[in-house]
């Protein structure tokens, strides 16, 4: 790949994180103004007909084996259902900020599950990284011992992280042999319909109260399910394939500090030097957990042996 198409990629996913740290801010505006499970459903329906537009004109789209079926759909029941239900219901009880700072622990915990389910092997570097972020986790949970129970709310947002976390675990398996594009469209559009079918049973006044919002919101809702969630993971994709999970997912830490600064923006949020020192933990604990401080120091490693050798 080219310097200029290296650097377009990277551009883009780091406006992609840019805009999911803005999207949590969103998410907490709408679930305020219109009933949390059925905006839900109906955003993440928008977001999957956007996937599937982009991936009809690439002509990237194929019919499943019963093995990427199973897979997919599993990854759909946590990567979609539960965990954008829970997010929805989460942000009615807690701060944007905060929910911003759990979520930002997915990356962690799906090396965690990757260890667990996928066989991959558990490092001093990553045990390293286990530990960094759960002092994090302490640390935006007040700093104190005393402080070290959740509320409901944050409860929810960690299992929607948590579950999210399974979720790649089976997309992981699924992408194997299927356009990672292909299946996140399949997870939003069968997702959506799930979450519809739920929202009909918990909010039987649902899509009634989704027309009474107004035009603003109406606006956030289409940002939020066409460009931050459809586009965005379009994208985001594409940039795995281009240049790589690793250095990909390394951008995903910037997700919790745009969401601190924009719900501090736009929410008047109050940011705590406890939650800064979380973030910074928790960033570490991401850096190490996954894998890339590792790698960087393998690099290094190898450099210095190969430079001692020529040496000689």
């Amino acid at each position: 790949m080219n310097q200029k198409r290296l650097l377009l990629t990277y551009s883009l996913v780091f406006l992609v994180t840019a805009i999911w740290g803005l999207n949590i801010v969103i998410i907490k505006v709408l679930v305020e103004d219109l009933p949390p499970q059925t905006m839900t459903a109906f955003r993440i329906m928008m977001a999957g007909i956007t996937a599937l537009i982009i991936i009809v004109l690439g002509k990237s789209f194929r019919r499943l084996s019963k093995r990427e079926w199973i897979y997919t759909l599993l990854g759909c029941v946590f990567g979609v259902i539960l965990h954008h239900l829970l997010i929805a219901v989460g942000l009615t009880m807690i701060d944007a900020s905060n929910a911003s700072l759990i979520l930002a622990l997915v990356p962690l915990t799906t090396a965690i599950l990757a260890v667990l389910f996928l066989n991959e092997q558990l490092t001093k570097f990553r045990m390293t990284g286990f530990i960094l972020a759960l002092t994090g986790v302490f640390f935006i949970q007040g700093g104190s011992f005393g402080s070290m129970q959740l509320s409901q709310g944050e409860l929810y947002l960690f299992i929607a992280m948590f579950v999210q976390a399974i979720s790649f675990i089976f997309v992981k398996k699924a992408t194997a042999t299927l356009d990672s594009k292909q299946v996140t469209t399949l997870m939003f559009l069968v997702g959506s319909i799930g979450l519809l079918i739920i929202s009909f049973i918990t909010e039987p006044e649902g899509i009634k109260a989704m027309t009474s919002a107004s035009l603003f919101t109406y606006f956030l809702f289409i940002v939020s399910g066409i460009v931050a969630t459809g586009v965005g993971y379009i994208v985001f994709n594409e940039a795995i394939k281009q240049i790589g999970a690793g250095q990909t997912v390394i951008f995903n830490n910037f997700v919790p500090f745009f969401g601190l600064v924009f719900s501090a923006l736009f929410l008047n949020e109050t940011i705590t030097a406890t939650q800064l020192i979380g973030f910074v933990f928790i960033v570490a604990g991401i850096l190490f957990g996954t894998g890339y401080i590792e790698k960087l120091w393998a690099k290094k490693h190898k450099q210095i042996i190969n430079t001692e050798k020529s040496v000689e």
